[in-house]
């Protein structure tokens, strides 16, 4: 698995599903994708006084991010979204 430095957050792609009539579709997630399942979250950083600044996403979490602020990782089948905590605009409850 990949550990996050600094104020990155790892997010997992996932599938996106769609209804025609009764049948679920479910299509694979691609980059377009706005959101994503939070599984590694960076220690945090510090500002330009020196305070520490902490990385708000948790992992477990379902966020909404800014659609190309991302790096892409391939760990294997799996794919991965690698992005700074400020893009993530929104946690899904």
């Amino acid at each position: 698995m990949i550990k996050p430095l600094r104020d990155y957050v790892v997010l997992e792609k996932l599938p996106e599903e769609k209804k025609i009539g009764s049948i679920l579709v479910a299509k694979p997630a691609d980059k377009d994708s706005a959101v994503a399942k939070v599984v590694a979250v960076g220690p945090g950083t510090t500002d330009e006084k020196g305070k520490e600044v902490k990385v708000i996403a948790k992992v477990g979490q379902m966020v909404v991010f800014k659609k190309y602020s991302t790096t892409d990782y391939e760990d294997g089948d799996k794919k991965y979204l690698i992005i700074q905590d400020k893009d993530i605009i929104a946690v899904v409850e």
